[in-house]
This record gives structure tokens, C-alpha cells and sequence, in this order.
């Protein structure tokens, strides 16, 4: 597979789904595609790491904010997500913060305090573009893409069948994708069982 940047992915697409006049259309179909993507898949790669200044206890979430994985207040604790009922019950109570909410892109912590808090991530999929024709994921799992744009090009062109095996390929490259992702991270790890044991 030679796909490796933007170019060659307009190119393998076009191959790929037997288009060669798809050129205008390309980044209407990689929009679509990395829309999609971004709904399902989180890796590794996707993390990153921030920190939010809070006013009055709310903070601004980053533009490319898909998910938390870990919110830490200024002194380290970990703040665990409450449903936005229980959160507003603290919102008079003082003391250090318990608990946060996300609502809209807006990160919501209560107690409400002004110290700023770090927030672990799941990042979208930085877009693939003629200006930054490159990213972890192409350099990743190039597969993973090619095979969304074909099935975006088969969607416009309502062709069932090979939307549905472009989906079937996808899928199959994602699954890879994460096991890949799974090994990397709990490789190593011991299975630790909680609690009372016989």
C-alpha cells in the first residue's frame, strides 16, 4: 500500500472505489470520513493532555475535545464526573472541588473554584489537509482510511454492496487498529483481581 499523505490518499481512493473523477469531492468524502472515525475510535494516540483555567468554576474545553479520560484538580486529586443534577446541588458549598460536568464545551467544576485543573483527553483525529497532508493516523493505520473514503465514495454513489464492503474492510482495520492499541497499553499488565478472595 503506498498510501502514506493527503495526495496519495485522493489517488488510492480513486483507485480503490474505480473513481478517477472523485478529485473535486475529496475533502467533502475525508470530512465525512474523519467525522465518523471520530465518533468510535479512541486510542492512545488520540490522548492528550491540558490544562483548563477556570472563572467561577467553568472552563473552556479544547477546540479538538472529543472525551475525558482523567480531570485532576490543582493538587493532584482526581475529580470524578457527576451527573449535572448532583453537580448543581454543590454549586453554594465550599471547599476544594469534588466532581465536574461537561455541558456543550464547557467543563463545569463544583465547588466552584478559579484554580485551573488538568484535564487527560481523547483529541479528534487532526484533519488530513493539502497544507498538513499528514498524521498519526495515516502514518498508523493508512488502511483505516483508505477503506472510509471508499465507502464514502459508495455512498454517494448509492451502491449498497460496495458501501457495505468498504464498511466490512474498515471495520476489520479498526479492530486491528485497536488490539494493537490494547496490547500496547495493558501488554504487561497483571490481572488484579478486587476484593475479598476465598
Amino acid at each position: 500500500m503506498t498510501t502514506s499523505d493527503f495526495a496519495s490518499l485522493l489517488v488510492d481512493a480513486g483507485d480503490y472505489s474505480g473513481r478517477d473523477d472523485i478529485a473535486h469531492l475529496f475533502r467533502r468524502f475525508l470530512a465525512l470520513a474523519e467525522l465518523k472515525l471520530n465518533r468510535v475510535m479512541r486510542l492512545a494516540d488520540m490522548e492528550k493532555t491540558a490544562t483548563v483555567p477556570l472563572a467561577e468554576g467553568e472552563g473552556s474545553l479544547p477546540e479538538d475535545f472529543l472525551e475525558a479520560r482523567q480531570v485532576l484538580a490543582g493538587d493532584g486529586r482526581a475529580l470524578r464526573v457527576l451527573p449535572l443534577q448532583e453537580l448543581s446541588s454543590h454549586e453554594t458549598s465550599g471547599g476544594p472541588p469534588i466532581g465536574y460536568a461537561i455541558v456543550g464545551s464547557v467543563i463545569k467544576v463544583r465547588p466552584k473554584g478559579g484554580e485551573n485543573i488538568r484535564l487527560t483527553y481523547y483529541a479528534k483525529i487532526p484533519p488530513l489537509t493539502a497544507a498538513a497532508p499528514s498524521n498519526w493516523l495515516i502514518e498508523k493505520a493508512p488502511d483505516v482510511y483508505l477503506y472510509a473514503l471508499v465507502e464514502e465514495i459508495a455512498v454517494w454513489e448509492r451502491d449498497a454492496a460496495k458501501a457495505g464492503a468498504a464498511e466490512a474492510l474498515k471495520r476489520q482495520a479498526m479492530a486491528g487498529l485497536g488490539l494493537a492499541d490494547e496490547r500496547l497499553r495493558w501488554g504487561n499488565a497483571e490481572i488484579v483481581i478486587g476484593g475479598l478472595t476465598p
